[in-house]
């Protein structure tokens, strides 16, 4: 039996005469990883704002878990179970890798030793624990992605939104990540994922909603989504080849 964990119902967000989000929806199933693609400009990130609480919707409902968040602040939702990551990472260099991701913990508890604990089990599941005690600083962009990851997830999510976590990394760092997020899914976390590179959506999700102009254009599942006219013609593009990047 599938559960809707989020779901966003015609959700509208005005900017002066700008709608950079026009009723937009999404239904994410528990569980699962849900893509959300997009030409650049397309209002994937505005929408993002909007499920995580950073902005409030004009119109339409947001509802987690059966509580609607409308009107609620980003540290309440991350109380009730969603977080989200960003596009440009900013550890706090001066700490260690071990330090920034407790700094997520204490989101859910209020004691060192048990902060500690989260982050290093953390720390274990994104494949990181053995740059504990590094300096966040001193990380290369695959490791400050790791590390941002790894806060989100410190927080103790059911939800987790990932905006870009794969952008800049090399072909190689990209597959590590993939593996650390398909374990992120396999501990019982469900996942929703902004990305560009359509190898990374097409192998990883399990659902694809496609927006353009802020508004829905497609949803289904990968091989849907890559022989869908409305999505080749607004983002794909007509000599999008599906089977290179889904088998």
């Amino acid at each position: 039996m599938t559960k809707i964990i989020l779901e966003a119902r015609n959700v509208t967000k005005r900017f002066g005469g700008l709608v950079a989000v026009n009723k937009a929806e999404m239904s994410v199933v528990k569980g699962r990883i849900t893509g959300l693609i997009g030409p650049n400009g397309a209002g994937k990130t505005t929408f993002f704002n909007l499920l995580s609480g950073f902005m409030q919707p004009d119109e339409g409902e947001i509802v987690f878990n059966g509580q609607n968040l409308n009107g609620l602040r980003p540290s309440q939702i991350c109380k009730l179970g969603m977080t989200r990551t960003f596009q440009i990472v900013k550890p706090f260099p001066e700490l260690t890798v071990l330090e920034n991701v407790m700094i997520g913990a204490f989101n859910q508890t209020g004691s060192t030793k048990h902060a500690k604990e989260i982050a290093m089990d953390v720390l274990e599941l994104v494949e990181f624990s053995d740059q504990a005690k590094m300096s966040a600083g001193a990380l290369p962009v695959a490791g400050r992605k790791r590390v941002e990851v790894a806060k989100a997830l410190a927080t103790q999510p059911e939800l987790l939104l990932l905006d870009e976590v794969l952008a800049g990394l090399t072909p190689t760092e990209m597959q590590k990540m993939i593996a650390v997020l398909g374990k992120v899914r396999d501990a019982g976390i469900t996942i929703v994922i902004v990305e560009h590179v359509m190898a990374v959506i097409m192998s990883l999700c399990d659902h694809i909603v496609v927006i353009n102009n802020g508004e829905n254009i497609a949803s289904g599942n990968p091989q849907e989504i890559s022989v869908n006219p409305a999505v080749m013609e607004a983002y794909l593009g007509s000599d999008f080849n599906a089977q290179s990047v889904i088998s």
